[in-house]
């Protein structure tokens, strides 16, 4: 079956631009070579186990996932697995040790309760699993607050059967200040790091890996001390909150969602038909839930579950009912979690739709 034109496709649609794909990957692979960091972007934006080939390819050194199912898919194609979320329950350890045994898989954790039940399962199916003791640098979502709590856990892990070792991993997602801004919040970052790794060497500890990063972050990367590892996620799509923290330009935006204008019926404004359900109903620095990519200056000002609402009052353009545009949404992950498929792009035309994979479960 041939592959559908751009005017073909039903909408909403979500589109890939490969080229700017590609030119993303080959940027933060010259990054990475150049400060001496290894890269293990996060497959939790793409979801898609054809994008992370592409990775590989363009010199990644691994991948991270946060759920079990992306494990399975991205294992597919990797073999080095990072899963950085702490797995719990008997279900969840048994999917993940029945991964292919040729992946070399890692896990975060910050907790014995975890780390108890990772150790049996390993043990019981007789795999190694490497462990990474997770860090709170800031964000109050996960992570041990202390260097003595790291060594405590670190210690516990080093006498785990089944278990090895591997370091630390932390993410700084709380830290999205515009790039200009971001100096003195990484310095500090680097403070705290030193204080955890130091802990770790002085008890015979000494981390191999220091895994850390984010999209905001990722051009600064190198000025946090002592990180050897990065895993940013969005970058190889990147998005309007990405664009709005000076993390990539508009122009470097290779995903967004194909939407069919349906209303112009109140004044100042269009109805697209991608709504929440397309889009995901995320907030960001800037004001609304996207933009339009051909005009940039129009904002997605509402959503409702199938409407979104563009505001007009900004531009001299007036779209026409039937009318197609694509829109950037803020947060990219979460779009691409609500569709099925990706449509792929190249020259501005569909060259090839891939299934999102890892979404779901």
């Amino acid at each position: 079956m041939p592959t559908p034109s751009l005017a073909e496709l039903d909408t909403p649609a979500a589109v890939v631009d490969l080229d700017l794909v590609k030119a993303n990957l080959r940027r933060v692979a010259a990054y990475t070579r150049e400060h001496g960091l290894r890269w293990r972007p996060h497959t939790k934006t793409h979801k898609t186990p054809q994008f992370t080939a592409l990775q590989l390819q363009a010199g990644a050194d691994g991948i991270t996932v946060a759920t079990v199912r992306e494990a399975e898919v991205m294992s597919t194609v990797a073999r080095d697995v990072l899963l950085a979320y702490p797995p719990v329950g008997e279900a969840s350890l048994a999917r993940l040790m029945a991964l292919p045994p040729e992946v070399h898989l890692s896990v975060a954790l910050d907790s014995r309760e975890v780390l108890a039940g990772l150790s049996r399962a390993a043990r019981s199916a007789g795999r190694p699993v490497g462990v990474l003791v997770e860090l709170d640098m800031g964000m109050r979502r996960v992570g041990v607050a202390s260097p003595e709590e790291a060594v405590a856990l670190a210690q516990a892990v080093r006498e785990s059967p089944g278990l090895t070792l591997r370091g630390l991993i932390f993410y700084p997602g709380h830290l999205r200040a515009p790039q200009d801004e971001l100096r003195p919040l990484l310095r500090e970052q680097s403070v705290r790091l030193s204080a955890f790794i130091e802990a770790l060497r002085t008890q015979g500890l000494a981390p191999e890996v220091v895994s850390g990063g984010s999209t905001p972050t990722l051009w600064r990367s190198h000025e946090v001390a002592g990180l050897t590892e990065i895993r940013p996620g969005i970058n190889i799509f990147n998005d309007r909150n990405s664009v709005a923290v000076g993390a990539c330009d508009l122009s470097e935006c290779a995903y967004s969602v194909l939407a069919t204008v349906v209303s112009t019926a109140v004044p100042g404004q269009a109805v697209i038909d991608a709504g929440s359900k397309a889009l995901a109903k995320e907030e960001g620095p800037a004001p609304g839930y996207g933009v339009v990519r051909e005009h940039p200056e129009v904002v997605v000002r509402g959503l409702s579950e199938e409407h979104g609402l563009l505001d007009l009052t900004t531009t001299p353009w007036r779209p026409r009912v039937g009318e197609r545009v694509r829109v950037i949404p803020n947060h990219v992950c979460a779009s691409v979690n609500l569709h099925a498929r990706l449509h792929v792009l190249e020259g501005g035309q569909p060259v090839a739709t891939w299934d999102v994979a890892a979404r779901g479960w």
